[in-house]
């Protein structure tokens, strides 16, 4: 055991020395694994970032619930117990004299208010479920639609199905252009590990020719290319977090135009984490594909 482990550092090390030992082509290789990394993760992030905002947006993902003008507070009572039993989220009760009242504050509706002969408004709940899938809130609409003393439950469905339906095109653009940059981050390792392999092939043979096996030869070339695509990933990630502290504050204050508070989300450690092993693996990929074409021309 004490042998493997031995012969792991060592292929470790000699990858950190073959990367130390040419700074400015393992820059070069870094910044391309980088960018390559960059799109795909700027992309989720621009996606996931969109969720959020779009969680955020008033009566996005709100279910309005307008009770009859009869309804008693005992009715009321019914309805919030009737929430509670079937609604996993929050819920407001809006009675119909704070409508009212709001209604009076609006530009230019204090003195149709005053001259109103009694309120017209109904009592109302503002209802944010916790599952805002399209399906499970029309669900949930019609639920609520048969409760008694129950007379409109507004819900904008075409506008969530158009939100839910953008983010799932945008899920599938993004994992094809995270496929084609994958491929390309795979080639960059192949085409450096073959380089290196053809550099070293007289210390190759000579390895063979005194004992040494595949697995030893190989091993600091998987390590090398695990190394460069994990190191990749860290630049990835750097980049990414760069360009959101460009964007935070444009779009904060855009947001705050439209009278909303919202602010980017950045990569957290578990993302970056995520990045740098996708990177790593792709690089160690590369790096296998590569070594094991290239050793054929040794047998």
């Amino acid at each position: 055991m004490n042998a493997w482990f031995s012969q792991h550092k060592a292929a470790l090390a000699s990858a950190f020395r073959r990367l130390w030992s040419t700074p400015l082509n393992t820059l070069l290789s870094l910044l391309v694994i980088g960018i390559a990394l960059t799109l795909p993760a700027a992309g989720y992030l621009l996606l996931d970032n969109l969720r959020d905002l779009g969680s955020h947006a008033t009566g996005v993902q709100q279910i309005s619930l307008f009770m009859t003008l009869d309804a008693s507070k005992k009715d009321v009572g019914d309805i919030e117990a009737k929430l509670r039993s079937v609604a996993s989220g929050k819920w407001k009760f809006v009675p119909k004299e704070e409508a009212l009242k709001r209604m009076q504050k609006s530009e230019g509706m204090a003195d149709i208010v005053a001259s109103l002969p009694r309120n017209p408004l109904p009592d109302a709940f503002i209802v944010e479920p916790t599952n805002t899938e399209p399906e499970a809130l029309e669900v949930m609409r019609k639920e609520i639609a048969s409760w008694p003393k129950v007379a409109h439950v507004q819900l904008d469905t075409a506008w969530v199905k158009r939100f839910d339906a953008f983010l799932k095109l945008g899920k599938l653009a993004l994992w094809m252009l995270a496929g084609v940059f994958a491929a390309g981050l795979v080639l960059v390792t192949f085409n450096t590990i073959r380089l290196q392999v053809m550099a070293q092939a007289m210390e190759i043979e000579v390895a063979r020719m005194i004992g040494a096996t595949d697995a030893f030869i190989r091993r600091p070339f998987y390590y090398y290319g695990a190394l460069q695509g994990g190191l990749g990933g860290l630049v990835a990630a750097v980049l990414v977090t760069g360009g959101l502290s460009l964007l935070a504050t444009p779009v904060a204050d855009l947001v705050a135009l439209y009278g909303g508070n919202f602010s980017l989300r950045p990569l957290g450690l578990a993302e970056i984490g995520a990045l740098s092993a996708a990177g790593a693996f792709l690089g160690w990929l590369g790096a296998q594909l590569s070594v094991s074409l290239s050793l054929r021309k040794f047998d």
